[in-house]
């Protein structure tokens, strides 16, 4: 029986490793067996980033609409309640883009809000 040569998978294998830990610094990016952990390590950051991400920007959102309606003399928990009550259904992405960008349709939600909240 001949003999297979086994130096392409595992050349191909550590190839992409070290592709992956690319830019990495010190021993990570040129030694295998560092590298194959610090590349497993950074695929799951990578994952967990892009939850993450989602629950940031979401923060965000609420910080930039809970301090424009401080600005109109309305907590965010009441701003919210009110537009539920009112039956007006805009998500918080587009309630901070209103309250950054365009102020006066802000300010239409807050009254419509404030309206609600009271009864």
């Amino acid at each position: 029986m001949s003999r297979s040569p086994r130096s392409v998978a595992s050349h191909a294998r550590r190839k992409r490793v070290f592709k992956q830990t690319k830019g990495f610094y010190g021993r990570r990016k040129n030694t295998i067996t560092s590298a194959n952990a610090a590349a497993d390590r950074s695929l799951q950051h990578s994952y967990i980033g892009r939850k993450e991400k989602k629950r940031n920007f979401r923060a965000l959102w609420i910080q930039r609409i809970n301090a424009a309606c401080r600005i109109h003399g309305l907590t965010y928990s009441r701003f919210i309640s009110g537009l539920a009550k009112a039956g007006i259904e805009v998500d918080r992405k587009v309630l901070a883009d209103l309250a950054v960008h365009e102020p006066d349709a802000f300010k239409a939600l807050v009254d419509q809000a404030t309206v609600n909240a009271g009864a």
